[in-house]
């Protein structure tokens, strides 16, 4: 990608986020976006096909940072305190553009295909796990359990204290049968 196009891709985004702020995505024009980024409709066109693609590119690039931020992804298998630190971690660094990218109608893509993208990247490491039930709800509670009760309480209560008691729930072992 040539600096011109960067630049073009780069003013699409930042017009994006700022009326993305404002509205939800399907109250945002092509020729607004186009007029805030000061681009033709046509340009629009070159990069994205709706607004709808660009918006699911932007919180595909999120998803993808939020993984990548996860240092040892293994972790969920071996440290499963370390992960879900990693986790959280990310989540508050990127607070405030989830906050925009992931709201209204959006809200719950983030949890849902953040833990499809662990999942595949575990399940191409260790395909066995697949068919592992506990391990994939186990998971799925780490991840939209944690991201959920993140984003519900850090507010009333702070971000330390919210990490610090999911740590603690993570560390207790599970020691009920199901009948």
């Amino acid at each position: 990608m040539d600096l011109r196009e960067k630049k073009t891709k780069r003013s699409i985004t930042n017009a994006f986020l700022q009326l993305r702020s404002h509205k939800p995505p399907e109250r945002i024009t092509v020729k607004e976006l186009s007029e805030a980024a000061e681009i033709s409709k046509a340009t629009f066109y070159l990069h994205y096909k709706d607004i709808y693609d660009l918006s699911e590119q932007l919180e595909k690039e999120i998803i993808q940072t939020i993984i990548q931020d996860l240092a040892h992804p293994d972790d969920v298998l071996t440290n499963p305190v370390q992960f879900l630190n990693d986790l959280l971690t990310s989540f508050y660094a990127k607070q405030n553009i989830i906050a925009i990218l992931f709201s209204g109608s959006r809200a719950n893509i983030l949890p849902h295909n953040l833990e499809a993208g662990i999942k595949e990247h575990l399940f191409s490491r260790h395909p066995k796990l697949q068919e592992d039930a506990a391990f994939n709800i186990q998971l799925t509670y780490q991840i939209k359990g944690s991201y959920y009760a993140y984003m519900d309480n850090k507010e009333v209560f702070g971000d330390t204290l919210v990490v610090e008691t999911l740590n603690r729930i993570i560390r207790i072992p599970n020691n009920t049968e199901c009948p």
